[in-house]
């Protein structure tokens, strides 16, 4: 279930910029609310010690498709186009055979497009 929404604010340079932090089975924040039509880069941070996560969005007819892995430790930059307002689910589909995946365990949030 997605948490409470957290407001991306828009940087000087016009991205929408914010750090999510990934941890055993949750994204924090996991409700984000970005406006359509400006560019959003997220930090994307592995708090786990050896467990690796992803970040997977497959909304292709919002222009929105991306799988970036986010290895334990460690922080990559994921940049997104918002092209149309929507709700949109994020998701790790990271699993170990034969496990319920990250995902099944609650691991996913919501980009909220206005």
């Amino acid at each position: 279930m997605p948490g409470t929404p957290i407001i991306v604010s828009i940087s000087s340079d016009g991205v929408q910029r914010a750090t999510v932090i990934l941890d055993s089975y949750s994204y924090s924040p996991n409700h984000l609310v970005v406006e359509s039509g400006k560019p959003v880069e997220l930090t994307l941070t592995s708090r786990t010690t050896f467990i690796p996560h992803n970040f997977v969005m497959k909304e292709l007819s919002a222009g929105l498709s991306i799988e970036q892995d986010v290895g334990a430790g460690k922080t990559i930059i994921a940049k997104l186009p918002p092209t149309q307002p929507g709700r949109f689910l994020f998701f790790c589909d990271k699993r170990l055979w034969p496990m319920p995946s990250h995902r099944d365990k609650g691991m996913e949030g919501l980009l909220e497009v206005r």
